[in-house]
This record gives C-alpha cells, sequence and structure tokens, in this order.
C-alpha cells in the first residue's frame, strides 16, 4: 500500500476502532502507573503525530514504556517503518506483541522486555504514555530525558492543569485545544536539549481500576507534548 493511499484509507474513526481491540493489561501494578491510554485519546495522539507533523509514516519510531501496544501498534497500523515498544512489565509486553498480531503487523512490530535506560540508538520519532508522577514523583521526567536522547522528535502525553473552562469546551466536541506548556516541563525539556513546539490539551477518561479509586471512572485533562530536540 503506498503512503498516498494510506493516507486516505486510514481515517481517525477506523483507528479508534482497531486500537479499541488492543487488550489491556489483565493485572495493572497501581505503583507503575499501568493505565491504558483510551483508544480515542490514542487515535488524536498518532493522527496529530502523523498527519500533522508527519512523524509517524516510514519513520522508525520507539514507545517508551509500551504498556500492551496501543500506541505502537496504532503507529503501525498508520506507516510507520518499523516501530520498537519497550516496558518493564513481561505480562504487558507479552500481550503487546499478541496484540500485534491479531492487528496484523507482527512483522513493523519488535518488543522488548527492560527498563528503558536499556534501549540505545537513533530513532525519528519517540511516542510514550509515561507515568504521570502520582505515586512516584516525576516519575515522567526520565522518560523525557531519555526520549530526547534517543530522537529528533518527541511525543509525549502528561497530566494537565486544572481548568473547568478548558474541559467544557473539550467536552462540547472539540477533541484538542492548544493548551499553555506547564513551566516546570519547559525548564526541564530546555534543559536537556529540547524545545517544546506546542501542547495540546484532551480529556482522558480511565475506568474503576484500583482500590484506591473513588469513582466508577474518572476524566481529567491530559496535555499532549511535541518536543523537539535542538541542534547542540
Amino acid at each position: 500500500m503506498g503512503e498516498t493511499v494510506q493516507r486516505r484509507l486510514v481515517r481517525k474513526r477506523n483507528l479508534e476502532i482497531a486500537l479499541s481491540k488492543v487488550a489491556p493489561h489483565p493485572a495493572p501494578k497501581a505503583h507503575l502507573e499501568q493505565y491504558t491510554i483510551p483508544a480515542n485519546v490514542a487515535a488524536e495522539f498518532l493522527y496529530i503525530a502523523a498527519y500533522i507533523n508527519d512523524d509517524i509514516i516510514r519513520k522508525n519510531v520507539v514507545d517508551l514504556g509500551c504498556g500492551t501496544g496501543r500506541l505502537a501498534i496504532g503507529a503501525a497500523l498508520l506507516g510507520a517503518k518499523e516501530t520498537v515498544g519497550i516496558d518493564i512489565d513481561k505480562t504487558a509486553v507479552k500481550l503487546a506483541f499478541k496484540n500485534a498480531v491479531n492487528l496484523g503487523v507482527k512483522d513493523k512490530t519488535s518488543w522488548v522486555v527492560a527498563d528503558i535506560d536499556a534501549i540505545h540508538g537513533a530513532f525519528d520519532t519517540v511516542i510514550q504514555n509515561p507515568p504521570f508522577g502520582v505515586q512516584k514523583r516525576k516519575a515522567d521526567r526520565r522518560f523525557l530525558q531519555k526520549s530526547l536522547e534517543l530522537a529528533q522528535r518527541i511525543y509525549s502525553l502528561h497530566k494537565g492543569e486544572n481548568s473547568k473552562e478548558l474541559a467544557k469546551t473539550l467536552t462540547r466536541g472539540t477533541p484538542t485545544k492548544p493548551a499553555q506548556p506547564s513551566v516546570f516541563l519547559k525548564r526541564f525539556v530546555k534543559r536537556h536539549g529540547g524545545k517544546i513546539r506546542i501542547a495540546y490539551a484532551m480529556i482522558m477518561t480511565i475506568p474503576y481500576m484500583f482500590k484506591f479509586h473513588r469513582k466508577r471512572k474518572h476524566e481529567f485533562l491530559v496535555n499532549l507534548y511535541v518536543i523537539e530536540r535542538e541542534a547542540g
């Protein structure tokens, strides 16, 4: 399938439906913040990377903390040349492999059981949904630092600032909206040789998963950061 044809055929809704078939972790661990990214958020995330910025199609992509593979598999479905997923959880990676087989991208994906520090090399694009730092403060920082060592362009999802007005705008049907980047993340990224080009606000919904959850589902704002490594 040629790139032009593929761009016409893969619609966001079709991608979301495909990603909804990616099986979640059967026994997620709270201390690792193993929340599966919702299919609609994953589809929006990947569309921005693929069709707004041309950072997926025919690119070498790595997914840091891949979980059961939703983002990595989505990148492969959209036409990535090769996608590598790495996660410290063996159960998650085994299931990611099975999900890739079931969705027909086995030959375009590779899976690694290891800490993110174990991966080296050069990639075109990093995609990641790192821990938000709720269980372990600043857990997302090492993912950002590692991503800037691996690729020129990074797409990273982080918890957003509470804003009722912004949330209302998004719930009225706008899937994303430009957001103000975190001052702390902006400084951290700059200190490690990168620059935040833009941040997009989205609403993420997660179901009841752990005993400390108080609601059947929880909705909150997240920011997708588009980051570029600056020439040094």
